[in-house]
């Protein structure tokens, strides 16, 4: 298919390889990214730029799904390539990813930014050389006081907080769908609205 070949947009999710993270918190990013692909049809298991991707349409767009598999930390390496060999600008990367600053259940879309203590995120704007692309984030703000937030991000996924999964990844799902058929400003105002109240750092 053409369209496949050129896509509009990528969206990419943040996470580590490996089954030992597979249902870890920081790995959220994936999980939105797999939830994504199968209510799309897609699949992303072909290597490319250091990434396993995948060609397809969803929200009505040819889009290229991607999951870095250079660990969380070097995510940029893969990102940045796959932006350019696509021929897409920064601001077509959708980003999803975990966000220790919001609560559980809730999401934050954001037009462009700082990395705000992300690591994944910080190498991605060092690989794209740019702050200026779309980020969806993924709340998972602890439900009690933990010891080592380095452990407990690397966790896996808490009892109470697998009851409510799949919903935590449809909304975020749905977010992407209505950023690319809304618009980002308009997909912010109809989501970020959940997610006041979380006491979110900037």
């Amino acid at each position: 298919m053409a369209g496949e070949s050129n896509p509009s947009w990528l969206i990419a999710g943040l996470g580590n390889p490996g089954p030992e993270y597979e249902r870890s918190y920081h790995n959220l990013g994936f999980l939105a990214i797999d939830k994504l692909a199968a209510g799309a049809g897609i699949r992303v298991t072909r290597p490319e730029s250091k990434a396993l991707t995948g060609l397809g349409q969803f929200a009505g767009q040819p889009v290229v799904l991607a999951k870095p598999q250079t660990f969380m930390n070097l995510s940029g390496g893969s990102l940045g390539p796959l932006l350019e060999k696509y021929n897409l600008p920064a601001e077509r990367l959708i980003l999803v990813y975990d966000e220790l600053a919001l609560d559980w259940g809730t999401l934050r879309i954001r037009p462009k930014g700082s990395a705000g203590g992300h690591n994944g995120v910080s190498s991605t704007i060092r690989g794209v050389g740019s702050e200026n692309f779309i980020r969806v984030r993924i709340g998972f703000r602890p439900l009690h006081r933990v010891g080592d937030l380095k452990d407990y991000v690397l966790a896996p996924i808490g009892r109470v907080q697998l009851e409510t999964l799949e919903a935590a990844l449809t909304t975020a799902v749905d977010a992407v769908a209505s950023v690319i058929t809304d618009g980002v400003e308009k997909a912010m105002t109809k989501f970020n609205r959940r997610a006041e109240g979380a006491n979110e750092e900037q």
